[in-house]
């Protein structure tokens, strides 16, 4: 494959970690993005430097935005973040940790840029399968946004680009995410995917992303190299 370049979503997670070393892997020229949003955790942004710095990416950007002016969402505002016992409980209904149009407002913004650096691609890690039952991880989100992004910009307009969102991770679970991203060599090490972390970067253990994350690891036989509160 010729090499091209490619926005990727990067949080500093599990996912979106393993999504920017697929992309590197499958020829891409990456190009990072990240949200300062008002989120609580906001010490995603510095795992999201280190994710960018060991896999490699050609830039980093961290876009700022103020979603707590909306509120609506434990990550923005004084709403308590849900702990639970096990994977299990994490139950269908969408939690109090999702923000409103977050992916929409997200994928905006790499829209704009891939349109700026010619690029017809954007990676995003939103997985169908061992999640919280956000609405916009869905195909069907994902497929309706690419939709409507190619008739949203000139190039597209002008028949210059061609845009496409890829979800490698949308049909995995986590397992199985883990997996792929230890045999491209990923330190899961410098990530985060906890919802309430301590001040130092020490994971909960008891949201509903470490849940899943940890259940991840265990059922691919391995063990969380990140920190979590004893």
């Amino acid at each position: 494959m010729s090499e091209k370049n490619a926005v990727i979503l990067l949080s500093g997670g599990l996912d979106s970690t393993t999504v920017l070393a697929i992309a590197k892997d499958q020829g891409y020229v990456p190009y990072a993005l990240s949200f300062r949003y008002g989120q609580r955790h906001s010490i995603e942004l510095d795992a999201a430097k280190k994710v960018a710095a060991a896999i490699g990416v050609v830039q980093h950007v961290v876009a700022d935005i103020d979603l707590r002016m909306f509120g609506g969402s434990a990550l923005t505002d004084d709403i308590d973040v849900p702990k639970y016992e096990s994977a299990d409980q994490v139950g269908s209904e969408i939690p109090v940790t999702y923000v409103p149009a977050r992916n929409t407002v997200f994928l905006s913004f790499a829209l704009a840029w891939a349109e700026v650096l010619n690029a017809q691609d954007i990676f995003i890690g939103v997985s169908a399968l061992d999640y919280s039952g956000y609405p916009d991880c869905r195909p069907e989100y994902i497929e309706a946004y690419e939709n409507m992004a190619n008739l949203a910009t000139k190039a597209g307009v002008e028949g210059n680009q061609k845009l496409s969102i890829h979800t490698p991770l949308i049909n995995l679970t986590k397992a199985q995410t883990v997996e792929q991203g230890i045999a491209l060599g990923v330190d899961y090490g410098n990530t985060i995917s906890c919802y309430d972390p301590s001040a130092d970067g020490v994971s909960c253990g008891g949201c509903d992303s470490c849940m899943l994350r940890l259940r991840g690891f265990a059922e691919a036989g391995l063990t969380d190299p990140v920190r979590y509160v004893s």
